[in-house]
C-alpha cells in the first residue's frame, strides 16, 4: 500500500483540545495597518452575518478539504461555518453541499469564482488547491473582498508569495498560511520547554519526514507542486527548526537524489537532506523523501537534556518524550484527536478576523519558508552552502 501524504499524516490517535487562548501565540496580538480599497461594487463587511461565526468558502474539494478541514469546521462550530463551495466538479459539489447545508446558489466554479464577492455569508476562503494555484486564487479572493486561509506551501516562488501578501494588504484582507503545528499543544509545549531552559542551551536539532509516494500524484508534477518532498513534507521539518530555535538560519547546505528510476521522479527530487546553521550556533540536520518512510519526528538536544516528538506532524496522536532539568516542571499535553487541529486552525483565523488581529502564521511566514526552500534548492543545484538573510523570529 502506498499512502498519499494526506493519508500518511492521518494515522494514530489522541485526546481533546485545549482552550484556544492557551494554544495560540504569547503576548498581545499585532494589529494590521494596511492601505487599499475593496474592488468596485463590493461593500466593506461590517462583520460576519452568521451570528459571530466566520463563513468559509472552500476552494477545492480534495482530500485535505473534504477529509480534514471541513470536518474540523463542522466538529468545532465555535467560530466557523461552511457557507460556500468552489469546485470544478458540479456533481461532487452538490453532494458535499447537501452534507454541509450549503445552498445550491452558493456553489461556484473556477470561472465565476469572483461572484463570492456578492455573497455576504462568505467572510473568508480556505484554499486547498495544488500549490501552483495558490497565488492566483488568493489574489482573486482578496480582490473579491474576502480574507484568505491558504494551505502550505504558500506558493511556488518568492515572487508569488510577495504578490499574495501585496494583494491582501491592498484589499485590507487578512492572509493566514495553514501551519497547523504552530497551534498544536504538544509542539507548543516543546517550544515552551526549550524557551524555559529545560534542555539547557539548545545545541542540535535532528528532524525528518517522508513517505513513499504513489505514481500519478499531482505532487510529482513540478508546475503544480513547485518541488518534491521538500515543499510537501520537508516544510514541516523546516518549520520545526525555526520555531524550536526561535531563530532564522544564516546558512543552508543541501543534497538531493533520485534512486528509484521507475518514472515517478522525472520532474521532482525523490530524496533531499539539508543542514542549517543558526546565529546562536544551533545546527540542524533534516531529511525528507518520497521514496521511503523516513520518519515523522524531531529531537531538540541541549546541554542539559532533550525533547523529542514522534510522531511530530500527524493530524492526531502527537507524542512527546523528554529528559532534562528536574527543576523545570513538565507534563504531557493532552493529545489531539481528529479533527481537532483543523478546528483550531479555522477558529484561530476566525478569531483573528473577528478581533482584527494578526494570525500566528501570516503571509510573511510563508514567504520566509519559501525563501529558505529556494536557498535549499540552490544549494542542491550548485553543490555549495548558501548564505541566507537571518531576521528576528
Amino acid at each position: 500500500m502506498n499512502p498519499s501524504r494526506r493519508d500518511f499524516l492521518g494515522i494514530i490517535g489522541g485526546a481533546a483540545a485545549l482552550p484556544l487562548a492557551a494554544r495560540v501565540a504569547q503576548g498581545s496580538p499585532l494589529r494590521l495597518h494596511v492601505a487599499g480599497a475593496l474592488p468596485a461594487g463590493v461593500q466593506a463587511q461590517q462583520g460576519p452575518v452568521g451570528g459571530g461565526k466566520i463563513g468559509y468558502a472552500i476552494v477545492g474539494l480534495g482530500r485535505i478539504s473534504m477529509g480534514q478541514f471541513m470536518p474540523g469546521v463542522k466538529a468545532s462550530a465555535q467560530r466557523s461555518r461552511i457557507t460556500a463551495l468552489v469546485s470544478g466538479h458540479p456533481d461532487k459539489a452538490a453532494r458535499v453541499a447537501a452534507q454541509y447545508g450549503v445552498p445550491r446558489n452558493a456553489i461556484y466554479n473556477y470561472q465565476n469564482y469572483e461572484q463570492i464577492a456578492h455573497n455576504p455569508n462568505v467572510d473568508a476562503v480556505y484554499i486547498a488547491l495544488p500549490n501552483g494555484m495558490h497565488a492566483e486564487y488568493t489574489i482573486r479572493a482578496a480582490q473579491s473582498g474576502k480574507h484568505v486561509l491558504c494551505e502550505k506551501p504558500m506558493a511556488n516562488s518568492v515572487a508569488e508569495c510577495e504578490q499574495m501578501i501585496a494583494a491582501c494588504q491592498k484589499a485590507e484582507r487578512k492572509l493566514m498560511i495553514a501551519y497547523r503545528c504552530r497551534l498544536e499543544p504538544t509542539n507548543l509545549r516543546a517550544v515552551q520547554l526549550i524557551r524555559g531552559g529545560y534542555v539547557g542551551t539548545l545545541e542540535i536539532i535532528d528532524t525528518g519526514f517522508g513517505f513513499t509516494i504513489a505514481p500519478g500524484e499531482w505532487r510529482l508534477n513540478k508546475k503544480m507542486a513547485g518541488g518534491g518532498p521538500m515543499v510537501d513534507v520537508g516544510i514541516y521539518s523546516l518549520q520545526a527548526c525555526r520555531y524550536l530555535s526561535g531563530e532564522e538560519p544564516v546558512e543552508v547546505s543541501a543534497n538531493w537524489s533520485v534512486i528509484d528510476r521507475d518514472g515517478r521522479f522525472t520532474e521532482v527530487e525523490e530524496n533531499l537532506n539539508w543542514t542549517m546553521r543558526f546565529p546562536s550556533g544551533v545546527l540542524t540536520t533534516c531529511y525528507t523523501s518520497y521514496g521511503a518512510n523516513c520518519g515523522n519526528t524531531y529531537r531538540a538536544t541541549g546541554s542539559k537534556g532533550w525533547v523529542e516528538l514522534g510522531p511530530a506532524f500527524t493530524y492526531e496522536g502527537i507524542r512527546m518524550r523528554s529528559e532534562g532539568q528536574e527543576s523545570v516542571a513538565i507534563a504531557q499535553p493532552e493529545t489531539d484527536r481528529y479533527p481537532d487541529q483543523f478546528s483550531r486552525e479555522a477558529d484561530h483565523f476566525a478569531e483573528c478576523i473577528l478581533g482584527n488581529h494578526e494570525p500566528v502564521t501570516p503571509g510573511e511566514e510563508g514567504l520566509r519558508d519559501e525563501k529558505l526552500i529556494q536557498a535549499i534548492y540552490e544549494s542542491c543545484r550548485e553543490g555549495r552552502p548558501v548564505k541566507t538573510a537571518a531576521a528576528p523570529f
